[in-house]
């Protein structure tokens, strides 16, 4: 009999050292209600915006959020402590089959929104109307026209890859092209600069958060630019209308990628943003919402006598 009993309280005792050995996934952080993502900085008043309902919805929950260049987003999704992170582009082939060889499995990655880039000059600039040709010219340093050219960063923003990839197809950027050290130092460089020139996310410009920032846009303009699918000589500026029928020329993808294959709070995150609560976020800052159809429809409506 005593040897029964210790032969059960043995397999008890491995049995409690199996289960705490299990290959469970690992937790967030310490917290089990924590959780690390890394977003790109152009996103960042949206993405802002999109935290502030999530945790007020989910008040338990803690968000720790890095912003950054793309390419640091990239690196960081590498790390086991970013499980989550929001960029202007999908997973490659290649970091599809990198991310599988080495954790096991792919990576969720999606469209939540159409974003994009703004053009945007000084409020006293006479300069406010371009084509896509003159934009090209001045990024490659050859245009006729005396401006100063920023962008949101040097090498490793989305902006800097987007420009290069579809405008310049490849070739560098001209000499005359500065490179602020964020969308915010940016915009305070076109306020108080007349004769520049630059290229920001558009939330940036339609979604500022704080009353630093709201001066600083009020001192600048969106630009025209030469419209696609229009009518000829017809330009556009950046809206929703003009994202959705691809006139506006400078449209990109705001993207989640998530790197957590189980119900974690990254997870709970990204069902959030692709409810219709989360893509009227995204809406209300003029970016277009993919997960959710927000149609213009052309109605009649008769008034009643």
């Amino acid at each position: 009999m005593k040897y029964w009993k210790l032969f059960l309280a043995g397999a008890v005792f491995f049995g409690a050292c199996n289960n705490n050995t299990s290959n469970k996934p690992a937790v967030d952080s310490v917290a089990l209600n924590t959780v690390k993502i890394s977003v790109d900085e152009s996103f960042k008043p949206v993405i802002e915006e999109e935290l502030k309902v999530f945790k007020s919805a989910y008040p338990e929950t803690n968000v720790i959020t890095h912003y950054k260049p793309e390419a640091d987003c990239l690196r960081d999704l590498q790390t086991d402590s970013i499980r989550m992170v929001i960029i202007s582009r999908e997973l490659s082939r290649d970091e599809t089959k990198y991310f599988y060889s080495t954790i096991g499995y792919r990576p969720e990655f999606a469209e939540l929104a159409k974003d994009a880039v703004a053009v945007i000059v000084n409020a006293s600039s006479p300069d406010s109307v371009f084509t896509v040709n003159e934009l090209q010219q001045l990024l490659k340093g050859t245009s006729a026209k005396q401006l100063k050219v920023a962008i949101d960063g040097n090498t490793a923003t989305s902006t800097v890859r987007y420009l290069r990839d579809s405008l310049l197809k490849g070739a560098p950027f001209g000499k005359n092209v500065t490179g602020a050290k964020s969308s915010e130092d940016l915009i305070n460089y076109i306020a108080t600069t007349p004769d520049a020139i630059g290229f920001v996310g558009i939330s940036w410009v339609t979604d500022p958060q704080t009353p630093q920032q709201e001066q600083a846009v009020r001192k600048l303009r969106m630009a025209l630019i030469e419209c696609k699918n229009c009518e000829k000589d017809t330009n556009a500026k950046p809206s929703q209308e003009t994202i959705t029928f691809k006139q506006y020329p400078l449209v990109r993808g705001l993207y989640y990628v998530l790197k957590e294959n189980y119900p974690g709070i990254a997870s709970r995150f990204v069902q959030f943003l692709t409810t219709e609560r989360g893509q009227l976020i995204f809406k209300s800052a003029l970016l277009v919402p993919s997960r959710m159809n927000f149609d213009r429809r052309t109605t009649n409506i008769k008034e009643s006598e």
